[in-house]
């Protein structure tokens, strides 16, 4: 009996014995908890909008700040040369509205302030007005493949000033066209090998403008006294956004995006009656915007972050930091 067994080798046994029974305990907590999806709280990141729509009767409001700061010009051939300090202050706000479970519409107003080459606007302007209607395609579901999907449209009003700018050229912060884009949205959770969760983005869009009547100094470079129209190029956009919940609070947040704008063209009459044509060169534009979440409840939340442009062609390059806060009615 082991009662009986010599003191070395009884204490060997009850040795292994521990060893044994412990084990299934050592190994299960060697093993990293799986995050529960209630207990990761969002905010979204700077860029990259959400493929879930609200459910029926549900608001959303989003106020974003921002300062565009340009710190260089890149050429055509990607080449960074030296360009003016300037502030561009704005502020976009999301007003969101759950039409029904599968369909949200709302209205995202722009307002800007620009200080530049020794001149400042002349007061806070209005910007464009976009109109958008978002539609739910597919819902992910825990376990599936499947992502989130949705449908978004919007129209962006010309709302804003954008010529007859001799006297105050700051105070230009609109396109005078009309613009159509067309999106789609997804979204997706991954869980990450220590157990928290990496929502995920992938938004696509395409926008096309129409023709805008412009007189005198405009947005478009035009000079005083002419009189013709302007077409923005259409632009094609790609985003796939990361968010990372350190904790229940906590996210950290990425967007990875390529911006690229076809030539905008200018024609009609200058001052003197003489033919004017300008052809804006196509651009490109690498765009980063990290940022860190912090969300108070499931329905409020703050970020802050910054975009940045560092590369692209025909581009400024840029440093924008940003705050938004989100709140869900």
């Amino acid at each position: 009996m082991i009662t009986n067994a010599p003191r070395g080798r009884l204490a060997l046994v009850s040795l292994l014995a521990g060893v044994a029974l412990a084990a299934p305990a050592f190994a299960q907590d060697a093993a990293p908890v799986r995050q529960s999806l209630d207990d990761a709280w969002w905010t979204g990141p700077i860029l990259a909008t959400g493929a879930s729509t609200l459910p029926k009767g549900r608001a959303l409001i989003e106020p974003y700040l921002y300062d565009a700061k340009p710190y260089g010009a890149i050429d055509g051939q990607g080449k960074r040369h030296a360009a003016p300090s300037a502030d561009n202050y704005g502020s976009q706000t999301y007003l969101l509205y759950g039409v029904t479970d599968t369909f949200t519409a709302g209205l995202i107003p722009r307002f800007g302030y620009r200080r530049a080459g020794g001149r400042s606007s002349s007061g806070v302007q209005l910007g464009d007005l976009t109109v958008q209607g978002q539609y739910r395609l597919a819902q992910w579901k825990e376990g599936g493949r499947t992502p989130t999907l949705s449908l978004m449209l919007q129209e962006t009003l010309p709302t804003g000033r954008h010529d007859r700018l001799d006297t105050r050229p700051n105070d230009g912060f609109g396109s005078g066209a009309y613009a159509t884009t067309v999106g789609l949205n997804s979204q997706t959770y991954f869980w990450t090998p220590n157990g928290r969760i990496l929502r995920t983005r992938l938004n696509v869009a395409y926008t096309v403008s129409g023709h805008a009547e412009v007189e005198g100094a405009s947005v478009y470079g035009t000079p005083a006294g002419f009189t013709g129209r302007a077409r923005p190029g259409d632009s094609f956009n790609v985003d796939l956004a990361f968010e990372y919940s350190m904790t229940r609070r906590w996210v950290a947040a990425l967007d990875l995006a390529y911006q690229r704008d076809a030539a905008t063209t200018v024609s009609g009459v200058d001052g003197a009656g003489a033919a004017y044509e300008r052809r804006a060169p196509v651009s490109q534009a690498l765009i980063l915007a990290p940022a860190i979440e912090y969300n108070f409840s499931p329905a409020v939340g703050v970020i802050v972050g910054a975009r940045i442009i560092p590369a692209g062609r025909n581009v400024t390059a840029s440093v924008t930091p940003v705050i938004a806060v989100n709140y869900v009615l």
